[in-house]
């Protein structure tokens, strides 16, 4: 079964951001449904709770149409994105604690089918990993992003990022190990 291709960015998503700060609202639709499912994605894997993804998506879609003229395309729309996505996500995770996901088949970014005990153990795993660590599992894993983009996301050197990804690893490994 193959897995289904998300839509990738747009080279004009910048454009869609100049237009939304010139108070565009069709621009910010057509940059909200362009995105909303990564967003949801992310969301998803770094809070666990459908209903806390939800929150955060909207949070994050408010914070982009507020935003917006404060981009100013020194890297990629994404890349600004992400960060924004990713800073609300880990904004809820610190000021409410959040709970590890529930046992619903939440997959923390599996590419191949696998069974279901077996992805809720990654996704409860990946769950009680320091805020960070899961973070930069869930760009570089589940997100695809290449080095380079993580730093701009989480505003660190790609050093850190390999450093961080390296432990986040470990950590998860050990977790599993644990688990079994």
């Amino acid at each position: 079964m193959a897995v289904p291709s998300r839509p990738r960015p747009s080279a004009d998503d910048g454009a869609l951001l100049g237009r939304i700060a010139a108070g565009d609202r069709t621009a910010f639709t057509t940059l909200v449904d362009r995105w909303e499912r990564r967003f949801y994605g992310v969301a998803r894997r770094m809070l666990g709770q459908p209903s806390d993804a939800e929150d955060a998506v909207q949070r994050a879609f408010l914070r982009v149409y507020v935003k917006a003229a404060t981009y100013r395309g020194a890297w990629p729309a994404a890349s600004w994105l992400y960060r924004i996505v990713t800073n609300v996500c880990v904004d809820a995770l610190r000021k409410h604690r959040l709970e590890p996901p529930a046992d619903d088949g939440a997959v923390a970014g599996a590419a191949a089918p696998v069974r279901s005990d077996r992805r809720l153990d990654l996704a409860a795993a990946i769950a009680r990993l320091p805020v960070e660590a899961r973070t930069i599992l869930v760009l570089r894993y589940a997100e695809d992003l290449p080095y380079g983009e993580i730093a701009r996301v989480r505003g660190i050197s790609v050093n850190t990022v390999k450093t961080q990804l390296r432990r986040a690893t470990r950590a998860l490994r050990r977790r599993l190990v644990e688990e079994r």
